[in-house]
């Protein structure tokens, strides 16, 4: 995504408080991306809260990165060309839990909102692992290397 800014840096910040397991000796998360029920179920949560801002291909508004005139950013991409991945589950649970601006703090504008009193926890780690299931094999195990890392340090 080029220069990541502080206050973008932000807004993945944050804790979840969910315990983390291993697969394959690193900390796949707390995403179930790897059972097609949850990863099915994610698609319709998906689809019917999240594709009319990010895309119903995981691909974002356009030109994401450039602040409009109010000076909000458009949704960005949700597939591996993205920046999620970059963050380990309990972030990206977070943000959509609580929403972008309340991660970020410090006046940062977002018009994605919370979902923790629209979704149940078990559907916004299902349409967290739809997106996650869609990333490719390189990509789905950087992103469990993330999460590992972070458990290490908690």
């Amino acid at each position: 995504m080029g220069a990541i800014t502080r206050a973008a840096a932000l807004v993945l910040a944050g804790g979840g408080g969910v315990g983390l397991a291993a697969v394959q000796g690193q900390a796949a998360g707390i995403l179930p991306y790897d059972k097609p029920a949850a990863v099915e179920a994610g698609r319709a949560v998906y689809d019917e809260n999240c594709a009319s801002c990010h895309g119903n291909t995981l691909q974002g508004e356009p030109d994401w990165q450039s602040r409009d005139g109010e000076g909000y950013l458009p949704a960005p991409p949700l597939d591996e060309t993205g920046h999620a991945w970059h963050h380990p589950d309990e972030q990206l649970l977070e943000v959509v839990r609580k929403g972008v601006a309340a991660i970020a703090g410090n006046g940062y504008k977002s018009r994605m909102t919370g979902f923790g009193g629209v979704l149940s926890e078990e559907e916004m780690l299902q349409a967290l692992a739809y997106v996650k299931s869609s990333w490719p094999a390189a990509t789905v195990a950087r992103h469990n290397q993330i999460n590992s890392q972070e458990h290490a340090h908690n």
